[in-house]
């Protein structure tokens, strides 16, 4: 089994019952062992353009997994689970009913047209750091470093829920 992060956030709809249902499908999915889910936390929209103050709020968290999928294949999970909870991938960053990345899998890097291992900003962002702090303290994403020393440098804010 292979120890794998995966980050949630949504920002429609009824949110907290999406992340519940969503949780509940990875919890369900053969070669999935549920393992942690983290505290959520409350955070500003980020966009390309940045902070966006007037978008709807998202909450954020992240839930850790044993799997004995290979990351792509669990990358489809994760779309597939998007898909039954309304995702519409219309605008890059744009507004969802839910979001799942996968952040690390077991510690590798890999990079091609559809995945990124590390999630690539995953490093910056306190709203997948401090979850992530949260479930497992000790954590490293690997070629950055300890999610601790990554999380107090974050400067984007999360509220605990």
């Amino acid at each position: 089994m292979t120890r794998a992060v995966i980050a949630f956030g949504a920002n429609l709809g009824d949110r907290e019952a999406t992340i519940v249902s969503a949780t509940r499908s990875l919890a369900e999915t053969d070669g999935v062992v549920l393992v942690a889910v983290s505290p959520v936390y409350e955070s500003v929209a980020i966009t390309d353009a940045g902070a966006e103050v007037d978008a709807p709020r998202y909450l954020n968290g992240v839930i850790a997994v044993e799997t004995t999928l290979e990351p792509h294949a669990l990358l489809d999970v994760l779309q597939r689970v998007e898909q039954q909870h309304g995702r519409e991938r219309t605008k890059h960053w744009g507004d969802r009913t839910l979001d799942l990345d996968l952040i690390d899998f077991g510690g590798i890097e890999l990079a091609d047209e559809r995945l990124e291992l590390p999630h690539p900003r995953a490093w910056q962002r306190a709203f997948v750091l401090q979850p992530w702090l949260d479930v497992e303290p000790d954590a490293v994403l690997p070629a950055r470093g300890p999610i601790a020393e990554l999380r107090r440098a974050a400067a984007d804010e999360v509220v605990r829920r």
